[in-house]
C-alpha cells in the first residue's frame, strides 16, 4: 500500500512519541496526533460513509442514558477492525450498528484517542474522584462503589475533534451507544495487557443520590448529579463484538 498513506502517517507518528520509557508522550505530541486523526476519512480507512447496519444478534441492556433504567433491546454486533499493534501503543476502529452499545470500561494507566469516523454516538464518560472515595453498597458480595464525576454526556456527530482520555483524566471510564451506525479509530497507549496488569475492567454507575445518606456531602461546591458511584462488575454476557477485516492500507513496519 501507499507509503504515504494517513494511516501510515499517523503509524509513524504514533511510533515515534509513544514508547517504552514509561514517560507519557508531550501535550505537544498529542496535538500533532489529534491534528492528523481529524483530517483523515471513512474511505482513507477502507469504509464507506454510512454502511447498512447489519442484523440484530442477542440482547444489550443499556443504562448510558439513566443509570436507574435498564432496557432491553434487540443488540447488533459490534465489529473491531485491527490495524497494528505493538507493546507501546495500537491502533484500531469500533464499527458499531445502531443502538449497539460499548458498554462503561476503564482505560488504567493509558493514553486514547478516539476520532469518530461517520456517524453520531453517545458518550457518556468519569474520572474517579481523587482522593479516593468508596463505600459498601450493602450488596450481599459487599463490592464497593467509588466516587467518579462526569466528564462528557453528550451526543457526538462527526466530523468532530479527536477526544483524548488520560489515565486520570479527561474520562478514562466511558461507555459508547451508537446513535446512529458509526465508526470510531482508536489509539490505545500502551494497550490492554493482562501481563502489565492493564486489564479492562467494566463499570455499573448509579446516581450520586442512590447513596449520598450514607455519606458525607460532597466536597465541592457542585451538585451531585455530576457525580456518580461506579460499581465493578463482571464482563457483561450481552456485549457481542466480533473481529472485522481492514481494508484499509496496510502498514509498512520501520
Amino acid at each position: 500500500m501507499a507509503k504515504g498513506s494517513s494511516v501510515q502517517a499517523l503509524y509513524e507518528l504514533c511510533k515515534k512519541n509513544f514508547t517504552n520509557s514509561g514517560v507519557s508522550a508531550s501535550s505537544n505530541s498529542i496535538r500533532k496526533l489529534c491534528s492528523l486523526m481529524d483530517i483523515i476519512s471513512p474511505q482513507e480507512v477502507g469504509l464507506e460513509d454510512f454502511p447498512e447496519d447489519d442484523r440484530g444478534h442477542g440482547f444489550f441492556e443499556s443504562n448510558t442514558f439513566k443509570s436507574s433504567s435498564r432496557t432491553s433491546r434487540w443488540a447488533q454486533p459490534i465489529t473491531y477492525l485491527h490495524i497494528y499493534e505493538c507493546d507501546t501503543f495500537m491502533m484500531g476502529i469500533f464499527c458499531l450498528p445502531t443502538s449497539s452499545v460499548i458498554p462503561l470500561h476503564d482505560h488504567p494507566g493509558m493514553t486514547v484517542l478516539s476520532k469518530i469516523l461517520y456517524g453520531s454516538m453517545h458518550v457518556k464518560a468519569y474520572d474517579f474522584v481523587e482522593p479516593s472515595l468508596t463505600m459498601r453498597s450493602g450488596h450481599s458480595y459487599e463490592t464497593p462503589l467509588r466516587l467518579a464525576k462526569t466528564q462528557t454526556d453528550m451526543v457526538l456527530t462527526a466530523p468532530c475533534p479527536t477526544r483524548v482520555l488520560y489515565p486520570k483524566c479527561g474520562g478514562n471510564l466511558h461507555c459508547f451507544t451508537a446513535v446512529t451506525s458509526v465508526a470510531v479509530l482508536d489509539i490505545l497507549a500502551p494497550p490492554y495487557s493482562e501481563v502489565a496488569g492493564r486489564h479492562c475492567t467494566y463499570y455499573h454507575d448509579y446516581p450520586y443520590s442512590s447513596f449520598s445518606s450514607y455519606v458525607e456531602d460532597l466536597r465541592t461546591d457542585e451538585r451531585g448529579d455530576d457525580y456518580a458511584w461506579l460499581e465493578a462488575i463482571d464482563a457483561p454476557d450481552n456485549l457481542y463484538m466480533r473481529s472485522g477485516i481492514y481494508t484499509g492500507p496496510a502498514i509498512q513496519e520501520e
